[in-house]
């Protein structure tokens, strides 16, 4: 049975989406991105695009949550979002990228929003009163 907060996990969801939106935007890495990203042409509808997107981010959200428990102390979920970010997504971003042929400079971009991405969430649901 999964046992988490389902408002929290929506709430990091929806952090994780506003926290893309200022990481990828030209204020912060979006010209280092997009020069090292080699995209060319967006496919697909963007309201589906961004729709999937946030599905991917609630997913990954619940699922921390289900990792954390439905009310974990502040420093152990922030800790636990650090370690998932880095040590999980971000390192197997590395191994992608390595075969991938892609650069550092965008594997630090990408891992390092993930790693921001899953130390909110411990944040969001650490700091959720329980």
């Amino acid at each position: 049975m999964l046992s988490f907060n389902i408002w929290a996990a929506l709430t990091a969801a929806a952090s994780a989406f506003l926290l893309g939106g200022l990481w990828y935007s030209p204020a912060l890495f979006g010209k280092a991105w997009t020069a090292h990203a080699n995209t060319g042409e967006q496919s697909g509808h963007p309201g589906m695009v961004y729709g999937i997107s946030f599905l991917f981010a609630l997913v990954s959200a619940a699922l921390f949550g289900q990792i954390v428990g439905p009310a974990p102390e502040l420093k152990e979920a922030l800790g636990t979002g650090l370690l998932v970010g880095a040590g999980f997504v971000a390192a197997s971003f590395g191994i992608n990228y390595q075969f991938a042929n892609r650069s550092t400079t965008l594997w630090l971009i990408d891992g390092g929003y993930h790693t921001v991405q899953f130390a909110l969430y411990g944040l969001i649901l650490g700091a959720w009163p329980s």
